[in-house]
């Protein structure tokens, strides 16, 4: 009975890249083994659990692990996709492009979307969900109510790349000296642990941060962020690359503090800014790549 029941696991770190490192232990050694819709002929199945993280400091340094699959280009392009929208444009079902973006789900959801469809009752017109959250925190702080979603049944279950994100939440709690306090949850059905989980971190907490900003303002007050929690249904290791692939960085995580596999953001700032330069001349600058 053991493979019945997937593992519930719980994880709690300082920071982000010491928090993905011991996800990645733990699912490696706990995680049971499922076949996964992705699966090509002779891979084996994928390493999965339900996993709860804790990030309690996530602006904390370092920030950045030096290991996640991609570099500087791709983070803060996958950044501004998720916070700012800058590939919102990209989406057009109809060519059999992508059938969404976070930020659009987040920004401007529409449970009426339909391929073809091209009048929409007012109660359809797009949401702003970030904006009706900071709307709400701000009006009564204690709220309960402050979440946004992003799956639309109609559409989400017979795509073959359906929202990972399934919704966030956010908490206001005082802090010290008169500041408050953002603490932010997002929930996700399904994510691949080892390629998508850290550059999604990444940019949600970027959303918070942005969010506390925002409230900060309206509110006229500080706002600082808190802890960030992240919940999956399915966190996996694709069994595709989960032996040969991982093994090493796996002896590496186990023998030496992840500190030695760390930057701080100071770092990586001067690759951002170039990106953020190139972006700003042409939004497609950087070619189409896929979803995470």
């Amino acid at each position: 009975m053991k493979n019945a029941h997937s593992p519930c696991l719980s994880i709690s770190s300082k920071t982000i890249p010491e928090a993905w490192e011991k996800a990645v232990l733990a699912v490696y050694h706990e995680g049971i083994p499922v076949r996964t819709e992705y699966d090509s002929d002779g891979d084996p199945p994928s390493l999965d659990a339900t996993v709860m993280i804790e990030v309690r400091e996530p602006f904390s340094e370092p920030r950045i692990h030096k290991n996640f699959p991609g570099g500087p280009q791709e983070l803060e392009i996958y950044r501004q996709e998720v916070v700012e929208g800058i590939h919102n444009h990209w989406i057009n079902p109809e060519d059999g492009k992508w059938t969404y973006t976070y930020h659009q789900r987040l920004f401007a959801y529409s449970p009426a979307d339909t391929i073809n469809q091209t009048e929409k009752p007012d109660r359809f017109l797009p949401v702003n969900q970030i904006e009706k959250m900071t709307d709400k925190l701000a009006l009564a702080p204690y709220s309960r109510r402050a979440q946004a979603i992003t799956w639309i049944p109609h559409l989400d279950p017979q795509t073959d790349d359906p929202p990972c994100l399934q919704r966030i939440w956010a908490r206001l709690l005082p802090g010290q000296d008169g500041k408050l306090v953002l603490n932010f949850n997002s929930h996700w059905r399904s994510r691949d642990l080892y390629k998508a989980w850290f550059m999604n971190v990444f940019a949600l907490t970027d959303l918070q941060k942005s969010m506390a900003q925002h409230l900060s303002a309206k509110m006229g007050k500080p706002v600082i962020c808190g802890r960030y929690v992240d919940i999956s249904d399915s966190l996996h290791i694709y069994g595709s690359y989960r032996d040969e692939a991982l093994s090493n960085e796996i002896a590496k995580m186990e023998g030496s503090p992840y500190t030695d596999r760390a930057w701080d953001s100071s770092v990586m700032e001067p690759f951002f800014e170039e990106v953020r330069d190139n972006l700003s001349k042409d939004a497609d600058f950087y070619s189409k790549g896929d979803q995470t």
